[in-house]
């Protein structure tokens, strides 16, 4: 069975990429990790007869990165699978925006993923083989009022997958982003009505679900994807087109 480590487990893509990869004929091991244990994840967890398992970390403190891998390595062996979803907004005008709250963007959207990267890729490149799944945003390429750290945090996101597609390509090691835009989510749906028309008129085919960018992530874990690396993989309903 082989193990995937998923961060930002706890709800929304994180949690449909679970379900995803639990649903996928016992394939897969998922180790989530997240600040808190949802009770989503949890049903999940018992349902799921010893594929699944939750592991709490907080990606803000770097330092506990080493030991988080490590210790999930320890009992299951190579990480077959590493998907960086963890991520948060902090949105608001640059100008009046806190330092802290720009350096927190920054750790646990960009440091925390190379960190993690960078431990998890150590027994891939022993093996030869493994899978990176990074979870960007179509904002790294189209900008977004009030969102200038977290744009620059999916941007860097995808400049690290480009490089490392080249470094981790030579030992059988894929590297590739999965870019969502407006998802229909609990949060999409809290946004003032005339906003969220806007934002749906520009998706053709609809904005995407957690469930669509999830089966996206399967697929560059998967099989089918071993020659698909340093490539950004849109899902936003066509709102980019």
């Amino acid at each position: 069975m082989k193990t995937v480590l998923v961060t930002g487990v706890s709800r929304g893509l994180g949690l449909a990429t679970a379900r995803r990869l639990l649903d996928d004929a016992e394939a897969y091991r998922v180790v989530g990790t997240s600040r808190t244990l949802s009770d989503e994840y949890g049903a999940l967890v018992e349902e799921s007869k010893g594929r699944a398992e939750f592991v709490q970390s907080d990606l803000g403190e770097i330092d506990s990165i080493p030991g988080l891998v490590g210790d999930v390595v320890d009992r299951h062996g190579t990480l077959w699978g590493l998907v960086n979803n963890a991520a948060i907004g902090m949105d608001g005008v640059l100008a009046t925006m806190h330092q802290t709250d720009i350096q927190k963007v920054l750790t646990v959207n960009l440091m925390a993923p190379l960190v993690l990267i960078k431990y998890a890729s150590r027994g891939m490149l022993a093996k030869r083989e493994g899978r990176i799944v990074s979870i960007s945003s179509i904002i790294a390429s189209t900008g977004f009022h009030g969102l200038a750290a977290y744009a620059a945090s999916k941007a860097g996101l995808e400049g690290m997958t480009r490089s490392l597609s080249r470094e981790l390509g030579k030992r059988g090691i894929t590297v590739n982003c999965v870019a969502p835009g407006y998802m229909e989510t609990e949060m999409t749906s809290s946004l003032d009505g005339h906003k969220l028309e806007s934002i749906r008129r520009r998706a053709p085919l609809g904005l995407a679900l957690p469930e669509d960018a999830a089966g996206a992530v399967a697929y560059l874990l998967g099989p089918e994807a071993a020659r698909i690396t340093g490539t950004i993989l849109t899902v936003d309903g066509g709102s980019t087109a």
